[in-house]
């Protein structure tokens, strides 16, 4: 395939914990575009460990998340990413132009329980493979 000689898009998924939100739309780009899409997530101000009713939610469709920690948003992983998606970070996330910003208005996982967190996670997957057929013409 000629993928390795073109720059593969990247994507920066960005919310304030990098605990629920992030971490699941990371693992559904991660699982979806099959390596065709470099992925990363951040947090403005990363929790201690990942959501377990988000781990759990995920696990429901076969993705595992349970060895994801939530990282440190950094200035170097927005300029080296492509495409950034805010999810609730507001005016914490650092901005560069010709970066493409999507902002996802999604409902706050964290304290929640596994029934309160599918339906955010179906949210997210719904607009996952939509990013994916615009960033991979070829995807359907």
């Amino acid at each position: 395939m000629s993928t390795e000689t073109a720059k593969k898009p990247s994507v920066l998924f960005v919310c304030v914990h990098n605990a629920g939100r992030s971490q699941m739309a990371a693992a559904f780009l991660t699982t979806l575009a099959q390596g065709a899409i470099e992925v990363r997530s951040a947090g403005s101000q990363p929790a201690d460990k990942v959501n377990p009713a988000a781990v759990e939610a995920m696990s429901e469709l076969g993705i595992d998340m349970s060895a994801e920690i939530p990282k440190v948003l950094t200035t170097e992983a927005v300029k080296e990413s492509d495409v950034v998606i805010t999810m609730g970070c507001g005016d914490e996330c650092p901005y560069f132009p010709g970066k493409r910003y999507e902002d996802w208005v999604l409902e706050d996982p964290a304290g929640q329980g596994v029934d309160a967190v599918r339906p955010i996670r179906d949210d997210i997957k719904t607009r996952i493979e939509a990013l994916i057929a615009s960033l991979i013409p070829a995807a359907k």
